[in-house]
């Protein structure tokens, strides 16, 4: 399992790096609405919320109350978004049956007993609430802009619980049904811009592999992006189970 523990250097890498603008993501709150269809007032947990950024983001298009978990202090610390409780996905601060929706975002493989997280998940939420889970999955990165320029990074994702094994431990939870869908995201506005704002401390992905072929990635990235035209779209895959 891929693990990385979130220090404040990487931790302000991730803040600096990784949250995406407003702008790009009109796609993924579409998908969102869809599978979560939120009222105001509806409660929402953002399970390893990291520094608030999609908290904050479904506070503002849907009007909901989040309530984020995350296990990293120096995450903790970076984040605006209040709640913010200290916790792990394992053994979550909340009272049974009291969240609408459970959101996951690029965190999945963090968790070192899948199993009992999904327990969890199952245990907090109302019956028919969606667990609705962001990620790179093995097999399906071929829409990710950071897979062309570091494809050493596939074997660091081939750790990862692939779409089988999700949906099996989900399924026995008690969560029965199952769709998974690819979203796209504007990731930067030109490939140039990636390069320039790309922190290997950001990524678990990048984190894994080895120096060289962080530097020869890196050298390819760069050299591309002095001629590559458009903006960067990646897609993610949206995994929503109930």
């Amino acid at each position: 399992m891929a693990l990385i523990s979130y220090d404040d250097a990487d931790s302000a890498a991730f803040a600096r790096s990784r949250e995406l603008p407003r702008d790009g993501l009109q796609r993924w709150r579409h998908a969102v609405q869809q599978h979560l269809r939120p009222r105001t007032g509806s409660t929402v947990l953002d399970l390893g919320a990291g520094t608030g950024a999609w908290a904050a983001a479904f506070t503002d298009w849907f009007g909901a109350r989040v309530v984020g978990v995350e296990p990293a202090d120096a995450m903790r610390s970076r984040a605006g978004h209040r709640p913010l409780l200290a916790g792990d996905a394992v053994a979550l601060p909340l009272r049974d049956s009291c969240m609408d929706a459970a959101w996951l975002s690029t965190m999945i493989h963090h968790i070192g007993d899948l199993d009992a997280a999904a327990r969890e998940l199952r245990r907090v939420l109302r019956p028919g609430a969606p667990v609705l889970i962001r990620s790179p999955f093995p097999g399906r990165h071929q829409r990710i802009t950071l897979f062309r320029w570091f494809p050493e990074a596939v074997r660091v994702l081939d750790t990862y619980p692939d779409l089988a094994r999700v949906r099996a431990v989900f399924a026995t939870a008690g969560f029965t049904v199952s769709t998974v869908e690819p979203v796209a995201q504007t990731t930067a506005a030109s490939l140039a811009e990636a390069a320039a704002h790309l922190d290997r401390r950001a990524h678990t992905l990048l984190q894994l592999i080895t120096d060289e072929e962080y530097a020869a990635g890196l050298a390819r990235l760069r050299a591309a992006a002095g001629t590559a035209t458009g903006p960067v779209v990646d897609h993610l895959d949206l995994l929503v189970l109930r």
